[in-house]
């Protein structure tokens, strides 16, 4: 289901399993695209006491942020997340604090109020878990890179993975993926395992949150795992060059669109994939994780 974002279509979706007189949703978006998940649910039939599960990929906001207001809303729904992830759904104020840092003034307009999962509703799950939910088997694989805490899920009749953000963006009629690296957790190795994780779980499709579904898996991972090291040395490269965040991001904008529009992108589709992962917090997310392994080194 298209979430409007922003007033914006197909940059943020939740996904609707249906089976055996009941229903499951994988991802709620933000708060701010709530008003758009009831009337999606609604449009195709779907009370809002049949919705049984709730399955988030992570916590971040674009992803989890409505997950505690879903709660008082969806009176029979049991909400999964990942283990490391579970604590921040029941008292969301560190992530909330965590945000802040990042997206400022422009929180409420992004992503509105988050409010916490009551305890007895929430259900922490660790990697390989199954849980039948609408007729099929959904099963959580760990692939962190993105985040710490992040859950691909599979389905398993049908071989469709929900990737969250381990697979990347990409927008419907476009070839082009772009990875998405904001601040804080980003681990390009850990991201790396996980891409090849996803290659051995030999999707049928792939379902991105940001946004859409493709069976070219092996192309689509060929390139995001491409473009997320060559991205990774630039970001690296420039820094040692000591350029700031605000000229790596401008010299990025320009590699980066020239990329989507090599791919047969359109004008306007530089600003759709910026309203999905906009340069300044790719930056941001990149520099941070190669200043963090120079530390280590």
């Amino acid at each position: 289901m298209d979430l409007n974002f922003l007033g914006s279509e197909e940059i943020i979706g939740s996904f609707l399993l249906t089976g055996e007189e009941s229903a499951a949703l994988i991802e709620t978006g933000p708060t701010t695209c709530l008003e758009a998940l009831e009337e999606g649910l609604a449009e195709r039939g779907v009370a809002r006491e049949d919705v049984r599960q709730v399955f988030l990929t992570h916590v971040h906001l674009d992803h989890a942020g409505a997950a505690g207001h879903l709660a008082e809303r969806l009176p029979n729904a049991t909400f999964y997340v990942h283990e490391i992830g579970y604590p921040h759904l029941l008292d969301p104020s560190k992530l909330l604090k965590s945000a802040t840092r990042i997206y400022g003034e422009d929180m409420d307009k992004l992503w509105g109020e988050m409010r916490p999962v009551p305890e007895d509703r929430l259900v922490s799950l660790s990697d390989g878990a199954e849980i039948r939910t609408a007729g099929t088997t959904i099963t959580a694989h760990d692939t962190p890179g993105h985040a710490y805490h992040h859950f691909a899920y599979m389905e398993d009749s049908t071989g469709s993975l929900f990737t969250g953000d381990v697979a990347g963006i990409r927008l419907p009629g476009q070839s082009y993926v772009r990875p998405p690296t904001p601040p804080p957790e980003i681990d390009v190795e850990a991201w790396m395992r996980s891409i090849q994780r996803v290659r051995e779980l030999d999707p049928a499709r792939t379902f991105l949150t940001h946004f859409g579904d493709y069976d070219d898996v092996e192309r689509h991972l060929g390139e995001l795992e491409q473009r997320l090291q060559e991205w990774m040395l630039f970001v690296e490269s420039r820094l040692d060059d000591g350029q700031s965040r605000e000229e790596i991001t401008d010299e990025l904008a320009t590699k980066g669109d020239a990329e989507l529009l090599a791919e047969g992108g359109n004008p306007d589709d530089p600003d759709r994939y910026e309203l999905a992962g906009n340069y300044e917090m790719l930056v941001a997310g990149l520099a941070r994780y190669v200043e963090k392994r120079q530390q280590q080194e």
